[in-house]
């Protein structure tokens, strides 16, 4: 029989604000824009948004894919390198890599609204590709699958973030061991 463990970690903590931050999105007015990152940034002084946007989805099948995600490798993660350090991890790599996708906004594509914590959870699988040789590859395969599929098919997707965030997880991981 499985144990029930009362132990609120910092997985289940992102879950549930990602999802609590969703209903917010889709309550308030223009929420994905208010929320996401774009280029009020800087016209409108969002300051916000580059950790807000790791909150925010474009919608429901989104959120779950990564929420998904969050829970499949970042309780492994957790587990093996600790909350404080996953902690760390995932919002230094997550606020790094809204940052870095932001400058592709601004000199490659002002008009893009970036939504999702896609960059942040590539970061972990980055840090996960460092850590594990065995799924390096895998890992890899993934991150090309998401990011170049969806734009075959002409969904909007910031495959550059992912790319980031994988890249910095993977030098999170050359730096922190």
């Amino acid at each position: 029989m499985l144990e029930k463990s009362s132990k609120i970690n910092v997985v289940n903590v992102l879950i549930v604000l990602n999802i609590i931050m969703y209903l917010i999105q889709e309550y308030i007015p223009h929420g994905g824009l208010y929320l996401g990152l774009n280029m009020y940034f800087l016209v409108e002084d969002f300051w916000w948004q580059p950790l807000s946007s790791m909150f925010a989805h474009g919608g429901i099948a989104h959120l779950g894919m990564n929420m998904f995600v969050l829970w499949q490798f970042g309780t492994v993660l957790e587990k093996i390198k600790g909350s404080f350090n996953f902690f760390i991890l995932y919002f230094l790599c997550g606020i790094l890599t809204s940052l870095l996708s932001f400058a592709y906004i601004y000199y490659l594509d002002n008009s893009v609204n970036i939504v999702g914590a896609s960059g942040a959870l590539c970061a972990v699988l980055g840090y996960f590709a460092y850590l594990d040789k065995t799924q390096r590859s895998g890992i890899i395969t993934w991150i090309l699958l998401i990011s170049v599929a969806p734009l075959l098919i002409g969904l909007p997707i910031a495959w550059y973030s992912h790319f980031i965030g994988l890249f910095l997880g993977f030098i999170y991981g050359l730096i922190r061991k």
